[in-house]
């Protein structure tokens, strides 16, 4: 089995067996972490393109790692010294790449539809590493993983996220991947925070969090963007913290054994606190490590699917 197309645009686009392919393909290239010397050759050869117009750490570090892992050539295009800044349209941007032989654009981009655009253009496969507030594939992908690796399955599993789901492209793409495989969401949030009929997402929605988390078996929860507070969506961190801030004594709400998830950064004391994110149910740093495995996986697929592409 391979992925039906060239790319990765979101989990909207993707159905349950390609999840699942692509978890599954994580798994080996995990394997790979415990070894002396943590690369194999399956990319070599091959170019992987960085093209990220927004701020990112832990995305852009393990993309760029997990290329390396598979062998292949990274190049970081520096969108702040690039022609971008001299108006150089987007389209023509990722056009020169391609010129330059890439095999693979990963993009991060703040508007929404951006890496299907840049898709239509250019023959390389494209990723998209977030796109506005609208998806980021790679994210809800290891989050499943995640999941399913702790709890030994994601179907029948109650998921409850919290925060800012109205600008959460990773809210977005993991309510897609959650629903196709098998698990009861809910989304939990001031009502100033909780986008017009998500409920046709499959979604149910609390406003009150000792609700929300009752019967839980994972908590996930969101950074809340500090630029909301100018945008006059919460009246104040505090009273958010008050009301959503996931602590200890919130926990007694949900599953005694539920995980706790968190995309980072995380604002510590606000949507999160110390005592939860370091605490024994948590997985934040899984998430990281597994996220490199991910990437690892959607690379490989690509890079095949390509291959036989390029056959035909």
């Amino acid at each position: 089995m391979k992925l039906k197309n060239k790319d990765l645009l979101g989990l909207e686009n993707l159905d349950k067996k390609e999840i699942q392919l692509i978890m599954d393909t994580a798994g080996p290239f995990k394997e790979i972490f415990t070894r002396s010397i943590k690369k194999v050759p399956a990319l070599r050869g091959r170019t992987v393109v960085l093209l990220f117009y927004e701020p990112s750490t832990r995305t852009k570090n393990s993309f760029e790692l997990a290329a390396k892992r598979l062998s292949a050539d990274t190049l970081n295009v520096p969108v702040s010294t690039s022609s971008v800044v001299k108006g150089e349209s987007l389209i023509d941007t990722v056009k020169t790449i391609e010129a330059m032989k890439a095999d693979f654009v990963i993009i991060r981009h703040g508007m929404a539809g951006a890496a299907e655009i840049v898709s239509r253009a250019i023959k390389s496969s494209v990723i998209n590493a977030g796109d506005g507030a609208h998806e980021h594939p790679t994210q809800g992908l290891l989050d499943l993983f995640t999941i399913r690796e702790k709890k030994g399955k994601i179907k029948g599993l109650k998921v409850t996220i919290i925060g800012d789901i109205l600008h959460s492209r990773v809210a977005r793409s993991n309510i897609w991947g959650l629903k196709k495989m098998g698990a009861e969401v809910r989304v939990c949030a001031p009502a100033t925070l909780i986008p017009k009929e998500i409920e046709t997402m499959g979604v149910e929605v609390f406003y009150n969090l000792n609700k929300a988390l009752k019967d839980t078996d994972v908590i996930y929860t969101l950074r809340i963007q500090l630029e909301r507070q100018k945008e006059h969506l919460l009246p104040s961190l505090r009273e958010y913290t008050e009301f959503y801030g996931v602590t200890n004594e919130r926990l007694k709400y949900a599953k005694e054994d539920c995980l706790v998830m968190h995309p980072g950064p995380m604002n510590r004391g606000v949507e999160i606190f110390g005592e939860v994110a370091d605490g024994k149910r948590s997985v934040i740093l899984d998430q990281v490590t597994n996220g490199i495995a991910i990437r690892m996986a959607v690379l490989y697929l690509l890079a095949g699917n390509k291959q036989m592409n390029n056959r035909d």
